[in-house]
């Protein structure tokens, strides 16, 4: 009989080991899967903070999109506009010249300024 008793003494003490083991390992997988949890959450923090910057982001570069071609259809000012006119009025006054000149059938079109000067005066 008290190798009855024995053996479940030792059963009895093998058993509250497996136990305390089991409850071990359970707080170790609690606190694992705490952490698991609390990463995550911060992951989908950092990801909708993300999603947000880049929906920001490409708001801002619609919106420069629009302001650019918006400025391209704006007549220029017409200072700028009279500048242009002249400037080209000036080019198709000179292309007669120069066309003999590349031609090579005349010297250099333009004239010294001392010459200018000098028979000015």
């Amino acid at each position: 009989m008290t190798s009855y008793f024995t053996e479940e003494v030792q059963l009895s003490r093998r058993y509250e080991e497996i136990l305390s083991q089991r409850l071990m390992l359970l707080q170790q997988r609690q606190c694992e899967f705490g952490e698991e949890k609390t990463e995550k959450a911060c992951q989908i923090q950092a990801s909708e903070v993300a999603h947000r910057r880049n929906f920001t982001l490409l708001n801002a570069t619609e919106e420069a999109k629009k302001a650019l071609r918006t400025r391209l259809h704006l007549l220029p000012h017409p200072e700028i506009l009279t500048f242009e006119t002249l400037y080209w009025k000036s080019v198709e006054d000179c292309i007669p010249k120069w066309k003999e000149f590349l031609l090579g059938r005349v010297q250099y079109p333009v004239e010294k300024q001392e010459s200018k000067i000098k028979g000015d005066s």
